[in-house]
């Protein structure tokens, strides 16, 4: 039978208290005061006095309005305002920079780390409010940014678009107050337009609109729904934006707006569109031995590079790129384009280590290797030999412009597919939208037209467009000058 413990069993357990031993003849209750003594003043050291010696920088707090402005101190970069930038005490030179705006320049005096540092570190607090003198035109350098970035394609995890268009607006939208600023910095953005080529890039335009708006302030729901007016008027105006937007929405959204009737009716008048180019019996004139075929203008412009009411006028056209010949004599002349002179000529940013490249199986009927700068300056150096008939009637030598180019190649006047062909004016993407003309004046690069010996047949038709950037050379790169009448002339 198992037995029950006995519950009277009442065993004593041995004392564990642990007793400490002096040391050294110190009783326990002493030492162990002077170590938690010990420990308490390291930690009041390293709160209190360690930050000061090691570390006897002090922090200056900068902010600016508007908020971004790059900050130098004593003449280098440290960070964008708002920041805290930590500097060795004494006397220091701040400058606030801001692309638009009057460099603000300030002095001021900082002191040494002290006591309790760490909590309290000493500060200087620094706010500067940065005016601009020509808001308009700052504004546009930053639609020049936008629209260099609009070149490198859509953002994804190795980089992001930095949001200038937008970050402009922010800025100077307080200066919209004045209605004729507000009026040049919407026809910015209307201009922008032609390189939000990007979802990144058209988020950037609608929100440099809505800041526009709000005078850079955050916008109300009455503001916002004037803005969608504003954008709704814009896209009803250009009849090729529904294709535009098609090609940078994406799922729901690109679905809602393919099945819309909107997309469809713009759709269908995009299809085949009638070009009313037609044969013309040609003219010619002579210019050191150059044949300029004349074309006669008058007709719409109806290609899918351009807006369905542009209009080429009566123009003359060469009928070959620039021969060597004659450019040999243009350098003989002009010294400064020879191909030995390179070196000066890529410093100065006119061409690239391409510069008047030969390769061997490059056709011989045209000069190659040149950038738009120099065949830019041919023109200028062609205008000096005009026939008085001529230079009397306002004509000169240019560059084709991009509608003149292509009106040239679809109506016969010129062969195309020997060389790339450097146009006039600056590159816009998407050249179909109807803006303002100063939407150009952004683009980094110049148009490329007609192909070359190197791609492949039936690649490159009239309507094909490229761009590079204007001290590019290649071997497939040439120029074919034109007679106009002169830009200004009615």
């Amino acid at each position: 039978m198992l037995s029950m413990p006995d519950k009277s069993d009442k065993t004593v357990l041995p004392d564990e208290t642990v007793k400490l031993k002096p040391i050294l003849g110190v009783r326990p209750g002493v030492y162990l005061a002077c170590i938690y003594g010990f420990v308490l003043l390291v930690v009041l050291f390293f709160i209190f006095l360690y930050p000061a010696l090691s570390n006897p920088l002090s922090v200056i707090v900068v902010k600016s309005e508007p908020w971004g402005a790059a900050v130098l101190v004593d003449g280098v970069y440290r960070e964008a305002a708002p920041c805290e930038i930590s500097v060795s005490p004494g006397k220091h030179k701040l400058e606030l920079r801001l692309p638009g705006f009057v460099p603000a320049l300030t002095e001021t005096e900082t002191r040494k780390r002290i006591f309790a540092s760490l909590l309290f570190p000493p500060k200087t607090e620094i706010f500067q409010k940065l005016e601009s003198t020509d808001p308009a035109e700052a504004f546009i350098s930053e639609a020049a940014e936008y629209a260099a970035w609009s070149f490198t394609g859509e953002s994804g995890t190795a980089y992001q678009i930095p949001l200038a268009l937008s970050e402009g607006a922010y800025r100077l939208g307080p200066y919209a107050a004045d209605p004729a600023l507000r009026k040049s910095m919407e026809e910015t953005i209307s201009s922008s337009s032609r390189f939000a080529v990007s979802r990144a890039g058209l988020r950037d335009l609608v929100r440099a609109k809505t800041l526009l708006d709000n005078q850079g302030l955050t916008p109300s729901p009455i503001s916002l729904l004037g803005s969608a007016e504003d954008v709704l008027g814009f896209l009803n105006g250009n009849p090729q934006a529904a294709l535009w937007l098609g090609s940078l929405l994406t799922g729901e959204a690109q679905s809602t707006l393919t099945a819309s009737t909107w997309y469809r009716e713009a759709l269908h008048g995009q299809e085949n569109p009638p070009h009313s180019i037609k044969a013309q019996r040609f003219e010619s004139v002579q210019v050191r031995g150059i044949t300029f075929r004349m074309v006669q203008g008058g007709f719409p412009l109806l290609g899918a590079n351009f807006p369905p009411d542009t209009n080429v006028d009566t123009f003359y056209i060469s009928q070959e790129p620039v021969t060597p010949a004659l450019w040999r004599a243009f350098t003989d002349q002009e010294p400064k384009w020879k191909k030995e002179n390179i070196d000066a000529l890529i410093k100065e940013g006119l061409v690239n280590e391409g510069y008047m490249e030969d390769i061997p199986d490059a056709p011989e009927n045209g000069v190659s290797g040149i950038s738009w700068h120099a065949a830019a300056a041919f023109c200028r150096w062609l205008n000096s030999s005009l026939p008085s008939q001529l230079a009397s009637a306002s004509y000169e030598v240019h560059l084709p412009g991009e509608a003149e180019w292509e009106y040239a190649a679809a109506s016969g006047a010129i062969d195309y597919g020997i060389f790339w062909e450097w146009c006039e004016e600056p590159y816009v993407p998407l050249s179909f939208l109807s803006v303002p003309k100063e939407a150009a004046q952004f683009s980094p690069e110049r148009p490329v037209r007609g192909g070359s010996w190197r791609n492949p047949k039936g690649s490159v038709s009239s309507e094909t467009r490229g761009s590079l950037p204007p001290y590019f050379c290649s071997p497939f790169i040439s120029a074919r000058p034109v007679l106009v009448l002169k830009r200004n002339t009615p």
